[in-house]
């Protein structure tokens, strides 16, 4: 796991002091903004940073919490994940 994040992610943690250490202080935090906020770079990076195996381990203790629904269902789908809530009729992911 890299100690640091990269130049190009510190614009999504831009309100903490010495955010580039934030992979070792906070590394769910940087799980968090990265899936729900990330680019196609800081997705590369995190991918290299923590492996598969956490990142889904994240997604099911945290992603209902922490993601949005759309988020979430998207994450699921690409770690290969089962979906953990079925929606209520009225909550559906993108309702009409």
């Amino acid at each position: 796991m890299s100690n640091r994040l990269p130049t190009h992610t510190l614009r999504l943690f831009a309100h903490y002091d010495d955010a580039e250490r934030l992979p070792a202080a906070a590394p769910e935090l940087v799980m968090e903004r990265l899936l729900e906020e990330g680019d196609s770079s800081d997705l590369r990076w995190l991918n290299g940073a923590y492996p598969e195996p956490r990142l889904s381990s994240w997604l099911d203790e945290h992603g209902s919490r922490l993601l949005s629904r759309r988020s979430q269902a998207f994450w699921r789908i690409m770690l290969d994940r089962p979906d953990s809530v079925v929606a209520a009729p009225g909550e559906q992911l993108w309702p009409l």
